[in-house]
């Protein structure tokens, strides 16, 4: 029996031929497949610009009187992916009014931070976006949602809703006054003969708008009865529509958030009225959708160190005086539930002293010790 020696050269292009991965190709397709789920996890994500908020973001509602430095804190200390300011009249931004400067503040743990403005001039809402421009926020957002009547009758706010064509120019106007991401908050229309949101989509995108909030009831309603997302679902599936379109109104527990997520596919949730002394509703929803299983809610020490962050930052951020002031409105929500809580309310917010509030937040957590978890 003969052994005839190899010869080198079929020997190299039977190994280069050969199905068998090499160390080479190996390499290769894992590299290209690392890269193919990198790109698919990419197109996931929802974006407003070049802002990447995740694949589907809980943003945190603008709220006059609450959503402030301190509220905004322990917000994103608990899930938010999204925070706004107060929103802020453009006319006040322009006329350097103490309170509208003192709203534009921003810190870096916050962001992305979006910083919301209102008006009804176009020159004044051209000028205000090249204020809040110089501040730096991720983005800029135009109020046109708000249903109070002081801003109403202003023409401002909820009020544009009867005048499309200049909603359309007073964000155009901001859109030329920025070079930040402008967005845009607002309703289905001005009463239930008016919901005119699929044109008034469009029609924002079409000027430059990279993303809408939409809250499901009209101006008229307020925030009485239950809101309406169907129309909500229309816009988000109009083949037109390219931008994130976000749902808000009655998002209150992570059960309905995701039952809207799935019947509606809107691209994220804004949460407001829910989230006042209840920071743990971001994580609670975030936790449902990814198990499925309801988070315990909070216990008392949580509740209370909440409240004390809060209350610390508040004085911190507006002075003693102030903080202590407007700290008042959010000791029923901290402690919601808890039984024969008037004595402690009542000295919370009878008190004037800092350190005294701080002392008494103690004792609630001795005196309900065993009693509540």
């Amino acid at each position: 029996m003969s052994c005839e020696r190899p010869n080198p050269t079929k020997l190299k292009t039977m190994m280069v031929n050969s199905s068998a991965p090499t160390p080479q190709r190996f390499l290769s397709g894992l590299v290209e497949g690392v890269c193919e789920s990198m790109r698919n996890f990419a197109a996931k994500l929802v974006k407003i610009g070049d802002i990447a908020l995740g694949e589907f973001p809980l943003l945190l509602a603008p709220m006059e009187d609450v959503s402030d430095p301190p509220f905004r804190y322990v917000c994103k200390q608990h899930g938010a992916d999204l925070m706004y300011t107060e929103f802020i009249s453009s006319e006040g931004l322009i006329r350097d009014a103490v309170k509208s400067r003192q709203k534009l503040d921003i810190f870096d743990y916050e962001r992305p931070i979006g910083i919301q403005i209102f008006g009804g001039d176009e020159e004044a809402m051209g000028l205000a976006a090249r204020i809040v421009d110089a501040t730096q926020p991720d983005l800029l957002d135009i109020n046109f949602g708000c249903p109070v009547q002081k801003v109403v009758c202003k023409g401002a706010g909820a009020g544009v809703l009867k005048d499309i064509d200049l909603m359309v120019r007073l964000t155009s106007a901001v859109v030329k006054g920025t070079s930040l991401p402008v967005t845009v908050k607002t309703r289905l229309g001005w009463d239930d003969s008016t919901k005119n949101i699929e044109e008034v989509a469009e029609r924002l995108q079409d000027v430059g708008v990279k993303a809408l909030t939409i809250h499901g009831r009209t101006r008229v309603q307020l925030y009485k009865g239950e809101a309406d997302w169907t129309l909500i679902s229309k816009v988000k599936n109009n083949p037109r529509i390219k931008i994130p379109i976000f749902g808000n109104g009655d998002i209150d527990s992570p059960q309905k958030a995701l039952e809207y997520k799935n019947r509606y596919g809107v691209d994220g949730i804004m949460i407001g009225r829910a989230s006042i002394g209840y920071p743990w509703i971001f994580r609670e929803v975030k936790h449902f959708m990814a198990t499925g299983e309801v988070l315990d809610g909070p216990t008392l020490a949580e509740r209370l160190d909440a409240c004390r962050t809060h209350f610390v930052k508040s004085v911190e951020w507006k002075g003693p005086k102030v903080g202590v002031f407007e700290m008042r409105r959010h000791y029923a929500n901290y402690f919601k539930g808890l039984p024969n809580f008037k004595d402690f309310r009542v000295k919370l917010v009878g008190c004037e002293v800092p350190d005294e509030i701080l002392e008494t937040l103690d004792r609630i957590l001795v005196e309900y010790e065993g009693l509540v978890n």
